[in-house]
């Protein structure tokens, strides 16, 4: 016999068992049961958006005389508990769920309404760790929720009525989506991207003295100095970060107020702009209701846009990072002008053998970002009639990239990115070698006779200032006047 123990919760469908120290309830267990779809959780990022949202919706509900002074204080200590973590653990559900993420609403509303109404009691409430499996009383949320439009009524704080006051999970859940895709960007990936901007910004600097040569198509071109090189990779990410910071005005814009599908039944009159500006003042960062809530509930286009800024940060990151794992080729076989840190050992065969692991990792991270794309995008395509019901995939995928992003930058800039080097005397030895010195001349002799000289050097094996004065074109004097890489760059 099992020693688990179990409670009784019921919905409108009947009894449910329900784990004893866990404070969801009847809605939730059912959602558990049915999805064994896949390992994915619903993102962390959405229950803290949620926690939020909930928290600025009993403000306005006890501001309207919907709620209490002690309900909307106990609902809001509930929702400052799911914000600090002491509620972990409760929100089991998957991705792959309803696609309108109507039961992680409800498995939100069921945590808070338990925890709250232990908050209210001050002992154990519907969470109550010693009730058995054998339990004939029922602590059931929805049967124990008695007089619930009289606010000043001291009855058990029910999921929906209260918890879910004035709201719908049509319009809570695209809500969560753009608060926590907001935030994400906001708190995680800017900061990166700005981080990673200073340490080029410092590379620039330390090496404006160098002149190396530069390469098209992987193939010898004219010089540059390598101070400009990594002025590229700069303003990649600072594009990047002005694409990044369009995109958080259309997330700003959230679907609350507009209830099931947009027309705000059972939600006051302003009830969404009361909690966009609530909202604003808890996190920090500004929200808006959304002016169209049939808009707002069935499209998500912000986070396409927002996603394709990040997709394009993943096209940059991996650009930069391929530059860097090429240049950093070698240590004696390969272009080797720059010299990364060696982190770890990189072969279980070879002695002595360094992989640009981060580099690596950033692509394959930029890699799955672009595949997220499709996702996305095929996701918000999904919209019918007055709602998407392809939500949680969408939002599951966009905050992957924006986490894959942040922390893959954060870790190429402190373990690879920030320890770059120049190895100057490849740098120089590449520069003599090159043949397209010989673009300088092309003012000077003509594109023809230059590309003579190019091509008898190489042939040859010899400098092209030997084979510009064995064909007779230019004296050694004349050669060593034209053509100066510092006058190149």
């Amino acid at each position: 016999m099992s020693n688990e123990r179990f409670r009784i919760e019921h919905d409108t469908m009947g009894e449910v068992k329900v784990p004893a120290d866990k404070y969801w309830g009847a809605q939730t267990q059912r959602s558990f049961e049915n999805f064994k779809i896949g390992t994915e959780t619903m993102p962390e990022e959405i229950i803290r958006a949620f926690g939020y949202l909930k928290l600025a919706c009993a403000k306005v509900n006890r501001r309207l005389g919907k709620l209490s002074a002690r309900q909307e204080a106990a609902i809001e200590q509930a929702c400052i508990d799911l914000l600090e973590g002491r509620l972990d653990g409760n929100f089991p559900l998957v991705v792959w769920q309803t696609g309108s993420g109507t039961q992680s609403n409800m498995n939100v509303n069921e945590v808070l309404a338990n925890r709250a109404n232990e908050i209210l009691t001050g002992g154990a409430g519907s969470a109550d760790k010693g009730v058995q499996t054998d339990a004939t009383e029922n602590r059931s949320q929805s049967e124990n929720a008695l007089n619930f439009n009289d606010p000043e009524a001291e009855t058990p704080l029910h999921p929906n009525d209260h918890i879910n006051m004035s709201q719908s999970s049509n319009d809570t859940f695209p809500s969560a989506m753009h608060i926590a895709a907001k935030l994400a960007i906001e708190t995680r990936l800017l900061p990166a991207v700005d981080d990673l901007v200073d340490t080029f910004r410092r590379l620039e600097e330390e090496n404006a003295d160098i002149i190396k040569i530069g390469r098209t198509h992987l193939q010898d071109a004219t010089p540059l100095r390598l101070s400009q090189e990594i002025s590229g990779w700069r303003a990649m990410l600072t594009e990047n970060y002005a694409m990044l910071l369009n995109a958080l005005g259309p997330l700003s814009k959230l679907a609350i107020g507009g209830t099931a599908v947009g027309t705000g039944l059972n939600a006051p009159e302003g009830f969404g702009d009361a909690v966009a500006a609530s909202l604003t003042e808890l996190t920090g960062t500004s929200f808006a209701s959304d002016p169209n809530k049939f808009h707002a509930l069935t499209s998500k286009d912000a986070l396409v846009f927002a996603h394709g800024a990040v997709k394009a940060l993943a096209a940059n990151m991996m650009k930069i990072a391929n530059d860097v794992r090429w240049l950093a080729s070698g240590p004696r076989c390969g272009i080797g002008e720059i010299m990364i840190p060696e982190n770890e050992p990189g072969s279980s065969i070879m002695p002595g053998k360094v992989n640009p692991t981060q580099c690596e990792a950033v692509t394959m991270a930029a890699v799955q970002v672009m595949g997220n794309d499709v996702a996305v995008g095929m996701a918000a395509s999904q919209g019918n009639f007055e709602l998407n019901v392809f939500m949680p995939v969408c939002i599951y995928n966009f905050l992957q990239s924006v986490r894959l992003m942040a922390d893959s930058i954060n870790s190429f800039n402190k373990n690879c990115a920030s320890g770059i080097k120049a190895n100057k005397e490849r740098i120089e030895g590449n520069l003599k070698s090159s043949l397209m010195l010989v673009t300088a001349l092309n003012p000077i002799i003509g594109y023809e006779n230059a590309a003579k000289i190019a091509k008898y050097a190489h042939k040859e094996g010899i400098t092209l200032k030997e084979a510009a004065v064995a064909l007779g074109m230019l004296s050694a004097e004349q050669y060593d006047e034209l053509v100066d890489p510092q006058k190149m760059v």
